[in-house]
């Protein structure tokens, strides 16, 4: 698996890249900065856009849990996090 910094830069991309935010770039994202109402201010629709970039590129899911989702979405440490956990699970499959 990728070291925690390719992972986390990967993942900066694919926020900006999958919700087409054009006035920032992936290294303008602060790794532990929230990413919902502070920080980035994303809402719940770039939530449901960022599960699918991250099912498709990664093939984890995220389930319809509102806790576990404000924890996985709580920055890009957190999102990183969930993608190595799920990709452990997949290889241990």
């Amino acid at each position: 698996m990728e070291s925690p910094d390719v992972l986390e830069k990967e993942i900066k991309a694919l926020i900006v890249e999958s919700l087409a935010l054009e006035d920032i770039r992936p290294d303008e994202i602060e790794t532990d900065a929230p990413l919902f109402v502070e920080g980035l201010g994303l809402d719940s629709i770039d939530a449901l856009e960022l599960a699918m970039a991250l099912e498709e590129r990664y093939g984890v899911t995220v389930e319809d849990d509102p806790e576990q989702n404000q924890r996985i979405f709580a920055s890009v440490k957190s999102l990183a996090e969930f993608v190595r956990e799920g990709a452990g699970k997949k290889a241990r499959q």
